[in-house]
């Protein structure tokens, strides 16, 4: 007698329950800040100073008093040129009736008040430099505040934000050459199948019916790689329960994940399942998405094991929409969903399914969405072709012209 099949779990149900498993690791480092990209903060970052430290020219002119430069434009008069102040240098007040020649990111003179570019004022030549200017400034014109950019005793970046470029100049711009990260996932990848060739090992022209060449090895490798893990690649385990288990048990020692592609379903050939039932515990769970129906979480020991399924495009989404984020968590990062946006749908999708499809697209010059024409599990060249991916809700028909939620390859790569 035939048992009933377990309902579709839909994504956002999946998920919930996933991260619900990812407690944050809790394990720390300091790295220096130039090797911080990409790295996730364990401490908030405090500022111990105003940046920028003191008010400053932000061009290359003079710095004045407004009302002496509106005086001198009454009489038509000249302001002689007082003295010259460089960046990194620090200048005398300034003098009454005198402006100061003054530079980009130059302390601006106590008792100036506004800056006028260069651009803007006639230089006179002769035994005392002096300068005709054109038009009274305003106030505070051309001048960067002390603390304007950031504030002494302010957090610049929260615990929990991955780093960028961006962001690690900031640490630098406030004295900080270290930081404390959270320590790098480790993570056991290994895929199984005998059908799985390494590229290199067999030429083209001499593989076996039914042999295909791993890709999927190399993808994951990339994407753990770019989310900031340590990656143990354990090769191709051959299609035997005892092999099976001996791979899970030896990576199961001393990572954080066991990461595994294929082998998730319920065929003969299919172990991963009752290995890991046999060394830990197993959540298999048929997801209501398109492409990347099964999907496994469960545990070994200490270790956490989540299993993709072997169909390339299946399992690259299946990594991105599940995977990362927990990945994500295990680092302690706050911001784990990338961003999304609406945009207009320049094909036509009249097959509605029941399941959430995830439809590979690119946009085009017209600022639209165009669709690949094959959107099977087992095109790979779609995801290179595309550079996003279409949400579609289950049940839902696309016309041309339709807005749609859009989520981009890089955020999901990043």
């Amino acid at each position: 007698m035939s048992t009933a099949r377990a309902p579709l779990r839909s994504l956002d149900e999946a998920l919930a329950e996933l991260l619900g498993h990812a407690q944050p690791l809790g394990r720390t480092q300091t790295v220096s800040t130039f090797e911080a990209d990409g790295r996730v903060l364990a401490l908030d970052l405090v500022s111990g100073l105003h940046v920028p430290p003191q008010d400053n020219s932000s061009m290359d002119g003079y710095a004045v008093r407004r009302a002496e430069v509106a005086q001198a434009l009454a009489s038509a008069a000249a302001l002689p040129v007082s003295q010259r102040i460089a960046a990194g240098c620090a200048g005398q007040p300034l003098a009454p009736g005198s402006v100061a020649r003054i530079f980009t990111g130059a302390p601006i003179p106590q008792g100036a008040d506004a800056v006028v570019m260069q651009e803007d004022a006639e230089p006179i030549e002769g035994p005392q430099p002096a300068v005709r200017i054109a038009q009274a400034p305003a106030l505070g014109q051309w001048i960067r505040r002390a603390g304007e950019d950031v504030t002494r005793g302010a957090v610049v970046l929260a615990r929990g934000e991955r780093l960028t470029p961006a962001s690690i100049g900031l640490a630098a711009g406030i004295g900080l050459d270290t930081l404390v990260v959270a320590q790098r996932p480790r993570v056991a990848l290994f895929s199984t199948g005998d059908e799985l060739v390494m590229p290199g090992e067999v030429a083209p022209a001499d593989m076996k019916p039914g042999a295909i060449y791993n890709s999927n090895r190399f993808f994951l490798r990339a994407m753990l790689l770019r989310l900031g893990c340590e990656v143990s690649d354990l090769g191709i385990v051959p299609d035997t329960r005892e092999a099976t288990l001996a791979a899970l048990r030896q990576a199961s020692l001393a990572h954080d994940l066991i990461l595994t592609s294929g082998g998730v379903s319920v065929g003969e050939e299919d172990h991963i399942k009752p290995a890991v039932e046999a060394l830990g515990r197993l959540h298999l769970w048929q997801m209501a998405i398109k492409p990347g129906k099964p999907f496994a979480y469960g545990r070994i020991g200490a270790a956490h094991f989540a299993g993709l399924p072997g169909n390339p495009v299946s399992s690259f989404l299946t990594f991105a929409l599940l995977v990362r984020p927990f990945l994500l968590k295990l680092q302690g990062a706050t911001r784990l969903a990338p961003d999304t946006m609406r945009l207009a749908a320049h094909f036509d999708w009249p097959r509605a399914d029941r399941r959430r499809e995830f439809l590979r697209v690119r946009r085009n010059a017209q600022g639209g969405l165009d669709l690949f024409p094959n959107q099977s599990s087992g095109v790979l060249t779609s995801v290179v072709w595309g550079d996003g991916v279409v949400d579609n809700p289950a049940g839902q028909t696309i016309a041309h012209g339709d807005q749609v939620r859009f989520i981009s390859l890089a955020e999901l790569l990043a």
